[in-house]
């Protein structure tokens, strides 16, 4: 990497380090968010510059498990910089912080480590980054668990993301996590089927669009027909929805991540 770009990405937001490059030149930037435990990611697009505005994809981890599963395993830096090099995809900032205290963390993306991305996370990058500070200008996605947790907050907070994806996720709040002693106020306030009749009209209003996908049965949990049961309640809610099924667990992960994020950020 050429010095100046390196003291660019070192100084690009505070308490993170460069820790590699995409292979057109995107950054990719690691350190702790504010509210969270443990390290999580900063995505810069190839030709980062603070004198323009990029939109973020606020990227959520399946549970267990850790934001490296995007940078080691679905390899967002080299996707996203092959795309953006060519055109295909608008440059974007991706944020991917933790939840949990420790990779074994097996609860859900609810209680403190909703607060902390809605309370801490967001504003913290908004005012270090040269974002869009707009629901236009904000994705909330994640793999698994973590698409339970897109859904969840986007709706719980309608006001916040412009789009809002689920990748194999589920639609139910499970028993665990903050949830495990949960009264049923609390687990009708985190289900997304009860939400999205409430805040319909207001989603239809502000344009959020949604994209929920799904991939093979990969949890006893996780019934990839809950996936498209949910898109069906979407689309007869007049909300804008792209659904899409994978049957095979053959790039099942990189595949969903991959279409959704070309869906959010296509060029206009």
């Amino acid at each position: 990497m050429h010095p100046l770009a390196l003291l660019a990405a070192v100084f690009a937001l505070s308490g993170f380090t460069h820790v590699s490059d995409g292979p057109f030149g995107g950054q990719l930037l690691e350190g702790t968010f504010p509210g969270t435990a443990r390290a999580g990611f900063v995505y810069l697009p190839p030709g980062f510059d603070r004198s323009r505005r990029y939109p973020v994809a606020y990227l959520l981890h399946g549970l267990p498990g850790s934001p490296s599963e995007y940078i080691d395993g679905t390899h967002l830096a080299q996707f996203a910089d092959a795309e953006i090099a060519a055109g295909l995809m608008r440059p974007f900032i991706a944020v991917i912080p933790a939840a949990g205290t420790t990779p074994r963390y097996d609860g859900e993306w609810a209680g403190q480590w909703e607060s902390a991305l809605v309370r801490r996370v967001l504003p913290f990058v908004d005012s270090h980054l040269p974002t869009i500070p707009s629901p236009s200008g904000r994705i909330i996605a994640g793999l698994s668990a973590g698409g339970y947790g897109a859904i969840d907050i986007a709706l719980r907070h309608p006001t916040l993301f412009g789009t809002a994806e689920s990748w194999s996720g589920y639609f139910d709040p499970l028993l665990d996590g903050p949830f495990t002693h949960a009264d049923p106020q609390t687990l009708a306030a985190h289900d997304p089927t009860k939400l999205i009749r409430l805040e319909a009209a207001a989603l239809r209003r502000a344009g959020v669009r949604f994209f929920i996908s799904t991939g093979p049965l990969h949890s006893h949990q996780i019934d990839p027909a809950s996936s498209i049961a949910f898109g069906q309640e979407l689309r007869g809610l007049g909300l804008p929805v792209e659904s899409r099924s994978y049957p095979s667990k053959k790039g099942e992960w990189r595949d969903q991540l991959d279409t959704g994020l070309r869906f959010a950020l296509a060029p206009p």
